[in-house]
């Protein structure tokens, strides 16, 4: 009666374990694509992610770089002062979005091209992410807000 107790405890404790196993996986698949990583635009040129991967990127847009074509599709370059990165965009722009002015882009980085599915605008450090900022202090052209 004893070892049969004991084979049954062996039993559940392998079942249990498999069970954590295969949960654990499962939840790591899906959740997969729902983990976007911040890049800097110097990070996206000296390593290219690939095209299958979503991603953050954050810097200033480019002064000069904002356009607009026939087709509403969106265009302008994002900065952090050592690189440049084009992104393209179909949709509405925040009312915040400028030239000159901090941006954050969820998208995909195709042939040399960032692909943005969301465009966020950022306007000081309350609302930009530190890698943000700590990329844009670290190449010298982070502009700090003016109390307001």
């Amino acid at each position: 009666m004893k070892g049969l107790k004991k084979k049954r405890r062996i039993q559940v404790i392998a079942v249990a374990a498999v069970a954590l196993l295969v949960s654990t996986a499962l939840i790591g698949y899906a959740l997969r694509d729902g983990i976007n990583f911040f890049r800097s635009p110097t990070e996206v040129v000296e390593t290219p992610p690939r095209e299958s991967e979503t991603f953050r990127i954050g810097g200033l847009v480019e002064d000069g770089s904002l356009k607009v074509n026939e087709s509403q599709e969106i265009t302008f370059n994002v900065t952090d002062g050592n690189a440049v990165v084009a992104v393209t965009y179909k949709g509405i722009l925040p009312d915040l979005f400028e030239e000159g002015q901090g941006m954050v882009g969820t998208g995909r980085y195709i042939e040399g091209v960032f692909q943005a599915s969301e465009i966020l605008a950022k306007h000081d450090e309350k609302y930009m992410p530190v890698e943000v900022i700590d990329a844009l202090k670290e190449q010298g052209v982070y502009k700090e807000a003016n109390g307001s």
